[in-house]
């Protein structure tokens, strides 16, 4: 039996405003997402890459065609999405710990039983997703006494404690040096191997695409669409070394390529 997607967009568009002030930020696109995959969105800056994830998490309705989940419209099942940011948003006045936690105080189903689980259940959950990324000793530290890839460490783990059906992630790593992206790509990568989650990631990075993603989906320049959907070819669990290789270099580049001379997203085919 065929699997349904988990996400299927189908010939999405967004248009934002009305008469002579609206913008055309996304010419009907088709992309379908199937569970357990790792989905990378690539190109230039206002193509459009933000505005699939805002649309997929339901903070943005299309203004054309059809989003649907698991086969059916999006709204018609509560879909559970977990998002992290560029910036990691922790609370100052909450240990690691208690941000961590906080998801399965807000959302259901966890959050019918928060007040009976949260010492027991809920907490050793948290305590083995923050031990799974070597957070384990600071959950009770404030964010303040993190390092910024700790910080994200920790914005990974609230993304992931309530078993999202989808993690979403727009830019996490984009304000850490690069030393430590490398790192956060490799605990990334453990995780999703390790849980099974489907992912969608938005970057600027070609080689951060090319090491975490199964497929990446480059976008032309806006009004965007997507003019090219890549397999990533490489074994998993990939070691960092691989970024350096001829074949990985040669891929990279071919991204870098797509996105430089892709074409505007207008186009008869598009249309």
């Amino acid at each position: 039996m065929k699997q349904v997607p988990i996400v299927e967009l189908q010939k999405v568009g967004v248009t934002y405003g009305q008469g002579p002030d609206q913008t055309e930020a996304l010419v009907p696109t088709d992309l379908t997402i199937a569970k357990g995959d790792f989905v990378a969105l690539v190109g230039p800056s206002g193509c459009g890459k933000s505005t699939i994830l805002k649309l997929v998490s339901e903070l943005l309705e299309p203004t054309s065609g059809t989003i649907l989940f698991g086969g059916r419209e999006l709204g018609a099942k509560p879909m559970r999405v977990g998002m992290a940011f560029q910036s990691a948003s922790l609370l100052p006045w909450m240990s690691v710990r208690e941000n961590v936690m906080l998801p399965l105080k807000i959302v259901p189903p966890f959050k019918a039983d928060f007040r009976a689980k949260k010492g027991g259940e809920y907490r050793d959950r948290v305590d083995d997703l923050l031990a799974q990324v070597g957070l384990l000793d600071f959950a009770d530290k404030s964010p303040w006494q993190l390092s910024g890839g700790m910080m994200q460490r920790a914005n990974l783990c609230r993304a992931l404690i309530h078993d999202p059906d989808l993690l979403l992630l727009d830019e996490p790593f984009g304000a850490l040096d690069q030393f430590t992206r490398e790192e956060l790509w490799q605990t990334l990568q453990a995780l999703w191997l390790d849980r099974g989650i489907t992912v969608m990631l938005v970057t600027h990075d070609l080689r951060e695409a090319a090491y975490l993603a199964s497929r990446v989906c480059v976008m032309s320049a806006r009004p965007g669409r997507i003019i090219e959907d890549r397999a990533v070819p490489f074994a998993r669990p990939r070691p960092i070394d691989i970024t350096f290789e001829s074949d990985f270099v040669s891929l990279v580049q071919d991204l870098r390529g797509q996105i430089v001379h892709a074409p505007v997203g207008r186009t008869e085919d598009a249309a």
